[in-house]
């Protein structure tokens, strides 16, 4: 199975506490549909079907994010 980098995880993170927070503070069609979007990305990049799985995961693999290393993503 292919795995995020931890890099990206991390971001996709950041991003869905963000919009949970903007979400709470307000109705809006854009938060909503970023948030679908978020919540897609993270369970395709874990490999899990429920953003509450997905959180899980992608917090289970940031421990050992090295952001100094970037040649997972050049490489292909």
């Amino acid at each position: 199975m292919l795995m995020a980098h931890p890099i990206l995880l991390q971001r996709l993170v950041s991003e869905y506490e963000t919009l949970q927070d903007l979400q709470t503070q307000s109705q809006s069609s854009h938060t909503e549909q970023r948030m679908q979007d978020v919540t897609y990305t993270l369970c395709v990049s874990t490999g899990t079907r429920d953003i509450d799985t997905a959180l899980i995961a992608a917090r289970h693999q940031l421990p050992v994010a090295r952001p100094e290393d970037e040649s997972v993503l050049a490489a292909g």
